[in-house]
């Protein structure tokens, strides 16, 4: 279910299609992917899973697969 909660907040903050959201879908390798995107799904992200990300791991998220290893922190379950 967390899993396609994230493809979902992904696809829509990003505005592509599901079927692109792999684990190594990475930042700035989609034009789709850029600073504004990327505030818009950390947002995205805090809202829906009712956490508030460090500045480190907003950082850090910079592909799908990170942002699932970065969500486990908080106790978000794939």
């Amino acid at each position: 279910m967390n899993e396609q909660k994230l493809r979902q907040i992904f696809s829509q903050s990003l505005g592509i299609d599901e079927s692109q959201i792999i684990d190594t879908l990475e930042y700035s390798t989609i034009p789709e992917w850029d600073s504004i995107a990327h505030m818009s799904l950390i947002a995205a992200i805090d809202e829906a899973f009712d956490i508030m990300l460090d500045t480190e791991d907003v950082i850090d998220m910079s592909s799908y697969g990170k942002a699932k290893e970065i969500l486990k922190k908080y106790d978000v379950e794939f």
